[in-house]
């Protein structure tokens, strides 16, 4: 049986039309669990510039202030994570809302890197996956990267790092992360194929960059901790999950070892 994580991203399926689509590629899968996680930046950004909050990204990741929390959270957790699930749930997929937060699914340190601060930006330290997994059997779970650190603060987690940390949690066949983008791009040409280090190779160049570099480095520990497949791929059709998982990928990137 195949266990996927399907990570969506930006504008990736963006409004009813993709997600109705998602709900009939899930339902022509009849054998496979899965496991949705979402971000929300956009969604994230123009709520704090509605309440007049200024913002910042740091190498890719968005640094989030204590201030701004509540927001974020609102965003994902509520109006993102509900309006996923909704659509799914419309087009006959049943469904489970759930956070990082739930039965302390993703515990978090507060994230720093070359000393720079993120402030309440969290970095993974635990992934317990027990109740996703029960949950899976007859649902498609709806993730929120919105978790905690150990005495209950929320943190931000980056989505593109929770996906990657809750399918090798989860022990998924397949990671996919679906974005705006058709996948990995070196000059006008998009890869059908990368290894580890032809990415890191491409990171070092400044070829992959921005917000790239942080989904890439999590694709390559996923791939490390034991995530078979991992792809970066474009919605196109009812078909797009069905031709990446079932067969060598025309459209997207895969990544591996």
């Amino acid at each position: 049986m195949k266990r996927v994580l399907i990570k969506i991203g930006g504008r990736a399926l963006e409004g009813e039309q993709g997600f109705k689509e998602l709900a009939t590629a899930i339902q022509n899968m009849p054998d496979s669990q899965f496991i949705i996680v979402h971000g929300g930046g956009v969604e994230i950004s123009n709520a704090l510039k509605a309440a007049d909050r200024p913002f910042e990204f740091i190498d890719g990741i968005r640094a989030t202030r204590a201030e701004d929390m509540e927001i974020v959270e609102d965003v994902l957790s509520n109006t993102v994570n509900k309006r996923i699930a909704d659509f799914l749930e419309k087009y006959g997929v049943t469904t489970e809302r759930m956070s990082g937060k739930t039965d302390n699914m993703i515990i978090v340190e507060p994230y720093r890197k070359n000393n720079k601060d993120y402030g309440f930006v969290g970095q993974i330290k635990q992934v317990n996956a027990e109740h996703l997994t029960k949950i899976i059997k007859d649902k498609v779970a709806v993730i929120s990267p919105v978790s905690t650190n150990e005495i209950g603060q929320s943190y931000n987690v980056n989505a593109d790092t929770a996906a990657a940390a809750v399918a090798v949690a989860a022990q998924c066949t397949d990671l996919v992360y679906f974005t705006d983008v058709p996948g990995v791009k070196s000059g006008d040409k998009t890869l059908s194929q990368l290894t580890i280090s032809e990415g890191k190779e491409l990171i070092q160049q400044g070829i992959i960059k921005d917000g790239m570099v942080a989904k890439m480095e999590s694709i390559f520990k996923a791939i490390k901790d034991g995530v078979k497949r991992v792809y970066i791929a474009q919605w196109q059709n009812e078909n797009t999950l069905t031709n990446l998982l079932e067969k060598p990928p025309e459209n997207g990137t895969m990544i591996k070892e």
